[in-house]
């Protein structure tokens, strides 16, 4: 026996239960050195614990040390693997680390063991939703989500926001099951926000007053992103609107796109409530709010449920129904919305010329280079799209290009393959269809300009669906890389399709998956390809530049065309 064991033990229990007190409580001002602190020296005061090794991974996780946490949590799982909550923690600390397959893999044993409580369990469901998703396992998140929803009143509402926010991109969805699940989600959101509301009344106009219009975001600071939206913003005539930017992250620079206007407002909505902002909004006066977050920041959609404008409008990142009563007006065009889809749109529509996404690079970016197939002899086909997009059915298609073009290879960069075991279950993917690792170039983040740079080593871009490129896409032909697409069943996978037409490219928009398939193995077996490709890189630029895809200023003419008869009520129009 160890002397004064007895002694050690209550020791490492007076700091256990002080460090597990403040895990507890979570307080804002308690410190997670402090709290990693005691539990460091009760686990150095006792013999191995399971009890210490996974608090003490609680406390150095909430102080962001994620490697530590790691190792602490991993050390409680080699004393006692049957330990549910040991298994989620190093779940969640791998999904903090952009590690999604440990993450899954470690919430899925997780879910296999018993918990202290069942809302633990629905918790690890929810969480292992988002690590599918991210992963590309879109419907399999779905489901899980579902399964977490049941477990109480607050997770059912996040459950749910988080399927309103995947649901575009499943496969197995189609319109009117987006549509149910974004209606569902509004539903909750209203209820959270207060119930319904009514918007103010309309201002009484004269010919010389300005409209004032609202632009939402919290992506202002993102250059590549905004690039639609710049190029609008920059070319409003200011003698008739008076332009508002209320942000929910850092202000724009000249870097970012923006051309600073001395009769512009920029109003730093970071810590404002919706409740508070639509006060601000309705104070000022805004005669028309325009939503350029869409589901990619979803807690400032309640700001549109409380209708603090005249008239809402939802622009640039739509690419489905809100779902939301609130919205007056959503904007797209022919390609992303054909007329018999109108039915699952809660919006009117608004069609605009060429593309609703009609963009100007307003940013540095490298010079076009001659496609590398000239050196090679064969092509390179790319993906620079967030691992999300890979679905299955992606993968598949793209493996039987690879298996009917023996010769060409693929590139793939994103953030998520910086990490090597999403690289190695992306590998695994392709060698279940029959495509050898050799084939595959799989490639972490950079610094975006260097991001940029490979588009260098690509030939021909292959865009993913259900859910297209749309930045990715844009940057891609502004690099001189024409991008392969098809014409899919909803206007997530009809964003390429309104980039190219709009371009000028509309042999590079197939009817359908088939073609899209035969199309990319055409263009990998044909030995006219390479130089078409050449010759159609060098005048990319130009090119695009002289068509509607890069017509920012008539992209404008539009929306303000809209902003100034807003106030009828047809179902559908073109402006």
């Amino acid at each position: 026996m160890v002397p004064n064991q007895d002694i050690h033990e209550k020791k490492a229990a007076k700091h256990l239960a002080e460090g597990l007190k403040q895990v507890r409580a979570l307080l804002p001002g308690v410190a997670g050195q402090e709290l990693a602190t005691h539990l460091a020296e009760a686990v150095a005061l006792c013999l191995p614990d399971v009890n210490l090794a996974t608090h003490l991974g609680f406390a150095i996780h909430l102080e962001g040390e994620l490697c530590a946490a790691v190792a602490a949590y991993r050390r409680a799982i080699a004393l006692d693997a049957t330990r549910f909550d040991a298994w989620y923690a190093l779940g969640c600390a791998a999904l903090d680390t952009d590690n999604y397959i440990e993450a899954i893999r470690c919430f899925r044993r997780s879910l296999a063991l018993p918990a202290a409580d069942a809302l633990a369990h629905f918790l690890a469901y929810f969480d292992l939703g988002r690590a599918l998703f991210i992963a590309g396992e879109v419907d399999a998140a779905l489901d899980s989500l579902l399964i977490a929803a049941e477990g109480s009143a607050e997770l059912r509402r996040e459950a749910f926001a988080r399927i309103a926010r995947y649901i575009p991109g499943s496969p197995r969805a189609d319109n009117a099951a987006v549509l149910e699940a974004r209606q569902e989600w509004a539903a909750l959101e209203t209820l959270a926000e207060g119930g319904q509301f009514r918007s103010p009344p309309r201002r009484v106009l004269s010919s010389d007053d300005q409209i004032r219009i609202g632009y939402v975001s919290a992506f202002f600071e993102h250059p590549n992103y905004m690039i639609p939206v710049w190029g609008v913003i920059n070319h409003h005539d200011r003698s008739h609107f008076e332009i508002y930017l209320f942000l929910d992250g850092e202000p724009p620079t000249n870097a970012s796109g923006y051309r600073p206007h001395p009769q512009d407002r920029i109003v730093d909505a970071r810590g404002l409530s919706n409740r508070e902002l639509a006060a601000m909004i309705a104070d000022l006066g805004i005669d028309i709010l325009v939503d350029l977050n869409g589901y990619s920041f979803q807690h400032r959609l309640g700001l549109f449920i409380r209708r603090p404008a005249p008239l809402i409008i939802g622009w640039f990142n739509m690419y489905a129904t809100t779902g939301i009563e609130a919205f007056d007006y959503i904007v797209g065009d022919n390609a992303v919305i054909p007329h018999q889809e109108e039915c699952f749109y809660s919006e009117r529509i608004v069609r605009v010329p060429g593309s609703y996404l009609a963009f100007s690079v307003l940013y540095p970016v490298p010079d076009v280079v001659p496609p590398p197939c000239l050196a090679t002899k064969n092509l390179t086909f790319g993906s620079f799209a967030s691992q999300y997009k890979l679905t299955d059915e992606v993968i598949a298609a793209w493996a039987m290009i690879l298996n009917r073009a023996p010769t060409a290879r693929l590139l793939l960069k994103n953030r998520a393959l910086g990490e090597a075991s999403n690289r190695a279950a992306l590998f695994e993917r392709f060698r279940r269809q029959g495509v050898a690792e050799a084939r595959l170039l799989l490639e972490g983040p950079e610094e975006h300009y260097q991001f940029l740079a490979a588009y260098a080593r690509v030939d021909i871009g292959l865009d993913t669906f259900p859910y297209n490129g749309g930045t990715t896409t844009s940057e891609a032909l502004w690099a001189g890389v024409p991008i392969l697409t098809f014409n899919g069943d909803r206007w997530a996978s009809r964003i390429g399709c309104s980039l190219l037409l709009a371009a000028g490219l509309d042999a590079w928009c197939a009817p359908d998956l088939d073609a899209y398939i035969n199309r990319a193995v055409t263009l990998a077996s044909n030995s006219d390809t390479l130089p078409e490709l050449a010759a159609l890189r060098a005048t990319m630029r130009t090119r695009l530049a002289a068509t509607p895809v890069c017509d920012s200023a008539g992209l404008c003419r539009a929306l303000e065309r809209l902003y100034r008869d807003g106030g009828r009520r047809d179902d559908t129009r073109k402006v």
